[in-house]
């Protein structure tokens, strides 16, 4: 049943703690475990299939070969367990949906004048970070009352230079939505003094902050500085107005995080409360894919492991509903990213208990919320296609749709985009780019046919490869064809794409996207007849979203592939650099930025660079 080589590695397992994965036939991870004995662990997958839940049956059939990585203690294969899960983001791992976009607030205090920005990355540069948050309105929320209370600079100008060259402020500081500081005007201790009150703020510590500006704002009055008063005096009250919305959870002041979840028919719906001082400050939610044949224990505790990996602050308390298996080790590792002890409770009675209590009942009523939210989204959208059916007259409804653009400037690094909509929505994961190898020039007609025979050949070939099962279906990236073709464009690029799919035997629908003469969408080319699409109808507007991203998607790939040609021509102002050197540079670093932080030992070492050359490029991204 397994091949030879799980066999040999099973008879060699060592009864020590580690990390196992497990990999299918090309060698990729389908899923990572920890365990504190990888012999008797790992062999469990390979007894008894009979008495395994559907999913790790499917897990198990995929298996071609398993590694494993042993470790001193059980603590060190969670951490490593955690770092895998996140890198390799195995498919039948428990995995938070899109965990790796959720923004976070960011305060750069690697610059002289930091600044607030909302940022996607948690990298180790000196900032401080704030989050994650799943509600990206809130976020953006909050970044715009500390904006209203506190003046900071937005911009991320060199402020060093202009105070230098004397420029002239932005429009934020002529209407006092800056103070300035590339006037030279404020010094640097008041500017970092609304920076610390910024981070007690985003901290929860609203209280503390609001205590101290009412000192100032006395100190202020006694020496009769009354605006500097009625500035603090209105800080105190947009942070009071905050204060009033936050309901008191907690009597004893305490921080913790409140955890529960509601369960789905597919995927599980985690509600975290965050307590700071005793007081509801913020609340988010979380969803964790594919969660059907898993357990309450360990859902909630592949969540813990993922939440705490990334959270940038971690309270003493952490409530939970429900026990797991590895509770203690979990603390352990909590309470070595914190600094300190954290205890995580699951309350029998109590206030506690009703605490968490309302948080379940929080994710429950969300989950219900979204799910109604999402089948209403649903039908609309059916109803869309449906009518779009109608209006083209098509033999069946357009489940998957794709979309192609051309974009270039006279005919230079032209490029083509492929976005795919399935049942009305993108599937970011099907998009595909091209750049034109046969056109010269700026003939879009050319460029579409050629991009159609490319897109459409290839999927031919790996329909066959999956028919010869030379191949698996997962990876056919092209297999899927689509019930219709979109071109941006009129009667010329429609009669294109169908010389394109004669050439390759293939009957698919297609239609332009005609547009008037402001280059807005106006309507749709179908064999050979205009037809006027409503502007108020929801398959106008569902034309216009495809159209869009196309476009979009096209632009950004044409613009950079100009910013890469631009940068890499500048390395050749530098004395000593030609094409040769710039070359080897390139592929060297692969990056203009990793070349401007290298060492001139690094560049030294680059294939046809010597000391003094590396010199060179070192004054020149200084200077």
């Amino acid at each position: 049943m397994f091949n030879t080589d799980i066999k040999q590695k099973l008879k060699t397992l060592p009864d020590k703690p580690g990390v196992y994965m497990m990999m299918d036939k090309n060698h990729k991870i389908i899923y990572v475990g920890k365990a504190i004995s990888l012999k008797n662990r790992v062999r469990q997958y390979f007894q008894s299939p009979g008495s395994h839940s559907p999913k790790v049956r499917a897990m198990v059939s995929h298996i071609n070969t398993f590694e494993y990585i042993v470790t001193d203690t059980e603590l060190e294969a969670l951490i490593l367990e955690c770092n895998l899960i996140k890198e390799n983001r195995p498919k039948y791992n428990v995995l938070l949906r899109d965990d790796k976009t959720y923004p976070y607030i960011k305060i750069t205090l690697g610059e002289e004048y930091p600044r607030l920005v909302k940022t996607r990355r948690i990298i180790k540069d000196g900032a401080k970070y704030f989050g994650p948050y799943t509600n990206e309105g809130a976020l953006n929320e909050t970044i715009n009352i500390i904006h209203n209370i506190y003046p900071i600079r937005k911009c991320n100008n060199n402020i060093e230079r202009m105070i230098k060259n004397h420029e002239r402020p932005c429009l934020n500081y002529h209407i006092e939505k800056c103070m300035g500081p590339c006037t030279g005007e404020i010094g640097k201790e008041e500017y970092m003094n609304m920076i610390d009150e910024i981070i007690m703020f985003l901290d929860g510590k609203e209280e503390e902050l609001i205590y101290k500006i009412e000192e100032k704002m006395k100190r202020a009055a006694d020496a009769m500085d009354f605006e500097k008063a009625a500035k603090y005096r209105d800080q105190t009250i947009a942070l009071n107005s905050i204060v009033e919305k936050q309901k008191i959870v907690s009597a004893n002041g305490q921080d913790q995080d409140v955890i529960a979840m509601a369960r789905g028919d597919k995927d599980s719906w985690v509600q975290v409360f965050f307590v700071r001082k005793g007081k509801l400050v913020r609340r988010e939610h979380f969803i964790l894919k594919n969660t059907k044949d898993n357990s309450d224990r360990e859902i909630i505790s592949s969540f813990l492991k993922q939440f705490y990996s990334g959270s940038t602050f971690i309270p003493k308390e952490i409530l939970i509903e429900q026990d797991v298996d590895d509770l203690k080790i979990l603390e352990e590792w909590i309470s070595g990213k914190r600094g300190s002890k954290v205890t995580i409770r699951v309350p029998q009675r109590g206030t506690k208990k009703q605490l968490l209590e309302m948080v379940k009942k929080n994710a429950v009523i969300d989950m219900e919320q979204n799910i109604k939210i999402k089948e209403l989204e649903k039908e609309r959208t059916e109803d869309t296609l449906a009518k779009l059916t109608e209006l083209l007259d098509l033999e069946k409804i357009p489940e998957r749709i794709e979309c192609f653009d051309i974009s270039n400037i006279q005919g230079v690094d032209s490029v083509a985009s492929m976005v795919v909509f399935e049942g009305g929505k993108p599937k970011k994961d099907d998009y595909r780019r091209f750049k034109i190898r046969t056109v010269k020039g700026p003939d879009d007609y050319a460029s579409i046919e050629e991009i159609i025979v490319r897109r459409f050949k290839r999927g031919l070939e790996e329909t066959q490869g999956i028919i010869e099962q030379s191949m698996e279906i997962s990876e056919g990236r092209f297999a899927v064809f689509p019930d219709l073709i979109m071109i941006d464009g009129g009667s010329g690029q429609v009669g294109s794409v169908k010389r394109a799919l004669n050439s390759l035997k293939l009957d698919i629908p297609i239609c332009g996207i005609v547009k008037d003469k402001k280059h807005r969408t106006e309507g749709l080319i179908y064999e050979g007849k205009e037809i006027h699409v409503e502007k108020t109808s929801d398959p106008f507007r569902l034309i216009t979203k495809i159209q869009d991203e196309a476009h979009r998607f096209a632009i950004n790939y044409h613009r950079s592939l100009r910013k890469k040609t631009m940068l890499q021509s500048v390395l050749e102002e530098i004395p000593g650099i030609g094409e040769a050197r710039r070359k080897a540079l390139m592929m060297h670093f692969e990056t203009i930025d990793r070349i401007k932080n290298a060492t001139a030992e690094e560049l030294s070492e680059v294939r046809g660079m010597n000391k003094k050359v590396a010199e060179n490029v070192l004054k020149f991204f200084k200077k």
